[in-house]
């Protein structure tokens, strides 16, 4: 979801911007309602589906952005004549944005609220970390990465804190944590603050040897059953064990995002 922030940069630095936004969707469209393309000399940002309607919004906010033209309400069948097999149907308009106003342009879609993100918290800034910060920047979450170490081997802003567990008390309820620092009893010291809380998602990097040992550990120190029960770990999809960073991190991004869209949808 484009944001209000990332319109108004746009304007700023390209002057003349024309936005594409899907006002209607019916059946398998490729994107829902809401969504927006923005369209600029040299370049886009977002996307609303790809494919055939989307290479003609393009053509037609460039017509707008040469000739100053009126906005644009269009409608798509997503069918043969798009070389589309959906069944469904998109509504989109194109105009010309008007900056500092209300609406994108006079009687047309609101600029958009800035997106709820999700705070996803991720303990330890090793290579795991980092690549998991990689893979969520680009998604609907706010990310904060959290190292104890003085100097955490990244170039990525990071909180350090001597106390990681004092971030995790300090959470706001619904929060996803993601534990991997470079010690275990750290990382006890994280799970056990955050099981306390009221947290959206609670993950650990390791092993289902690992996860035994701290579910142990977990209860000696009074923590209650139902509340280790909802510890993730392994993190990550099940059955795919390929070890690197970056597949870890995709793994994780894919659970992230799966748990986000239940807890909106049980809202």
């Amino acid at each position: 979801m484009i944001s209000r922030d990332e319109i108004e940069n746009a304007i700023a630095v390209h002057d003349r911007v024309a936005a594409a936004v899907v006002t209607e969707a019916k059946g398998s469209a490729p994107r829902d309602s809401g969504t927006m393309l923005l369209v600029f000399d040299g370049g886009t940002i977002g996307t609303i589906g790809g494919g055939t309607v989307e290479h003609t919004v393009i053509g037609e906010a460039r017509k707008l952005l040469e000739t100053d033209g009126s906005p644009l309400d269009l409608t798509f069948p997503l069918g043969p004549d798009l070389d589309q097999c959906c069944g469904g149907q998109m509504r989109v308009q194109i105009g010309l944005i008007v900056p500092n106003g209300e609406f994108l342009w006079p009687g047309g879609p609101r600029f958009p609220n800035d997106p709820d993100k999700r705070l996803v918290i991720i303990y330890g800034a090793g290579h795991v970390g980092q690549a998991i910060v990689r893979a969520l920047a680009p998604l609907p979450f706010r990310l904060t990465l959290v190292d104890a170490r003085d100097a955490p081997p990244t170039d990525d802003d990071v909180l350090i804190t001597p106390l990681p567990e004092a971030v995790a008390e300090e959470a706001p309820p619904g929060t996803f944590h993601v534990v991997l620092t470079h010690s275990h009893a750290i990382d006890l010291e994280v799970i056990t603050a955050i099981l306390a809380g009221e947290f959206g998602f609670c993950g650990l990097i390791g092993s289902a040897t690992k996860r035994t040992l701290f579910e142990r550990r977990l209860a000696e120190r009074g923590v209650p059953q139902d509340a280790i029960a909802q510890l993730t770990c392994p993190i990550g999809l099940p059955g795919l064990r390929d070890k690197r960073p970056e597949v870890i991190a995709a793994s994780v991004a894919v659970q992230l995002l799966v748990r986000d869209a239940e807890l909106r949808e049980a809202a």
